[in-house]
C-alpha cells in the first residue's frame, strides 16, 4: 500500500494557500530552501509536478489543483476533528459539490441554486465553473456532486451519468431603452439589421436562435459573439446591441444592467438539467434544487416580462 507524507502535504498545501515559498515558509517557521526541499520530495513520491512557475508567480499545475482540492479537505476534517475532541462545536454542514459550465448564465445558476440555501440543513456550497467535457469527467471521478448545464448528457459521453431535467423557460430579447425603442414595435420582422449579439456557435441557444431566425425570414447584423454570458451582458448594457436572455431573469437582466424588453422568442426554449452519476437522485441538494426548479423556472418567465417591461 503506498503511504502520503502528510507533513510534505501540508507544506504543499500551506504553500498553495500562501501563494508564493516565502509567505508559507513564514507561516511554517521553516526556511525557504527547506520547505522548497519539502515539497519536491512530495512531487517526487508522487510522479508528478504540483507547481510551476509563470514568470515571478507560483502556479498550480492541473494535477496540483486535484491535490490541492483533496488537501483542503484533508485538513478541514483534521480541524473539525481536534475541535470535536476539544469539545468545540462542530459545523456539520452538508458538503455540495456543484460543477457549471462557463456557458450557463450566472442569474439562473443562482435561481437553481437558491432552495440549497433554503434546506433546513446547513449546506456548505462549492462550485466549480469550467468546460462541460471536463466537468463530467470530474463528474465520473466523484469530485463534484452534480453539473447544472444547458444540455442533457451526450450519447456519445465516455462517462456513466444520467440527466435529470430541470425545467426550461423562453427566450427574449433585451437591449438600452433607445434601441428597445426602436425594434419593439414590429417584433420579430424589427430585427432585421438590427445590431445583435449572440453566444458563440458552440452553444444549444445559438443554433436554436439561428433556427428562429431562419423561420421568421429575418437577418439581424451579429455584432459580436461571446462565450461568456456575463460579458455578452455588459456589452449589452453599453448598447452595442440587442441580446438575448432567458426569460425566466429577465427581471433580474433588466435591473441589474439598466435594459428592456424587446420582445419574445417562445418557440427558443432554454432548458437545464442536472447531471448526476445517480439514475435516481440522492443527494438532499440535487433533489431540493430539482423540486424548486420543475415548480418555479416555467411559471417565472410567464411573469418575466410584465416585470422587464
Amino acid at each position: 500500500m503506498d503511504w502520503l507524507n502528510y507533513h510534505h502535504l501540508l507544506y504543499f498545501w500551506t504553500t498553495a494557500r500562501a501563494g508564493s515559498i516565502a509567505a508559507a515558509a513564514s507561516q511554517l517557521h521553516l526556511s525557504q530552501p527547506t520547505l522548497s526541499s519539502q515539497i519536491k520530495k512530495l512531487e517526487r513520491s508522487l510522479g508528478l509536478a504540483l507547481f510551476q512557475r509563470r514568470g515571478r508567480t507560483l502556479e498550480l499545475t492541473e494535477m496540483g489543483q486535484i491535490a490541492y482540492r483533496y488537501a483542503d479537505e484533508i485538513f478541514g476534517l483534521g480541524q473539525e476533528l481536534l475541535d470535536a475532541l476539544r469539545g468545540r462545536p462542530v459545523g456539520g454542514a452538508l458538503r455540495f459539490v456543484v460543477g457549471i459550465p462557463d456557458v450557463v448564465p450566472k442569474l439562473i445558476v443562482h435561481r437553481l441554486l437558491a432552495p440549497v440555501l433554503e434546506m433546513p440543513e446547513p449546506v456548505h456550497l462549492v462550485t466549480y465553473e469550467g468546460k462541460f467535457d471536463q466537468l463530467l469527467a470530474d463528474l465520473a471521478l466523484h469530485k463534484l456532486d452534480v453539473v447544472l448545464a444547458e444540455n442533457p448528457l451526450p450519447p456519445t459521453a465516455s462517462v456513466r451519468a444520467f440527466s435529470h431535467p430541470l425545467g426550461e423557460c423562453t427566450t427574449c430579447f433585451l437591449a438600452t431603452p433607445g434601441l428597445a425603442a426602436r425594434h419593439r414595435q414590429d417584433f420579430p420582422t424589427s430585427l432585421n439589421g438590427a445590431p445583435m449579439l449572440l453566444p458563440t456557435q458552440n452553444t444549444a441557444a445559438r443554433r436554436a436562435l439561428e433556427q428562429w431566425f431562419d423561420r421568421h425570414h429575418v437577418r439581424p447584423a451579429v455584432q459580436h459573439e461571446f462565450e461568456d454570458s456575463a460579458l455578452l451582458k455588459v456589452f449589452g448594457q453599453a448598447g452595442a446591441g440587442l441580446f438575448p436572455s432567458p426569460s425566466a431573469i429577465a427581471a433580474e437582466v433588466c435591473r441589474q444592467y439598466a435594459v428592456e424588453w424587446v420582445g419574445e422568442a417562445a418557440e427558443v426554449r432554454q432548458s437545464y438539467y442536472a447531471i448526476s452519476v445517480e439514475r435516481r437522485l440522492q443527494h438532499p441538494a440535487v433533489i431540493a434544487i430539482a423540486h424548486a426548479a420543475r415548480e418555479g423556472l416555467d411559471a417565472s418567465h410567464r411573469g418575466g416580462r410584465l416585470a422587464a417591461e
